[in-house]
């Protein structure tokens, strides 16, 4: 039983990293553009694939 805890503690703690790792990497994305001036440009890049993902969700 405790070797099971174990890999679900280690699986969760897993995921849990590779989240963190990706919201830094979106959040440097971001400050990059931001300070680059095409903010503007990134954000309707970003509500257009938005809007292609729920369409394709919406299916």
């Amino acid at each position: 039983m405790e070797t099971v805890l174990t890999v679900l503690l280690v699986r969760f703690a897993l995921i849990a990293a590779v989240v963190v790792a990706l919201a830094l990497v979106v959040l440097a994305v971001v400050l990059v553009l931001h300070r680059r001036g095409k903010g503007d440009q990134a954000r309707r890049v970003a509500r257009t694939a938005a809007e292609f993902a729920q369409r394709r969700i919406g299916r």
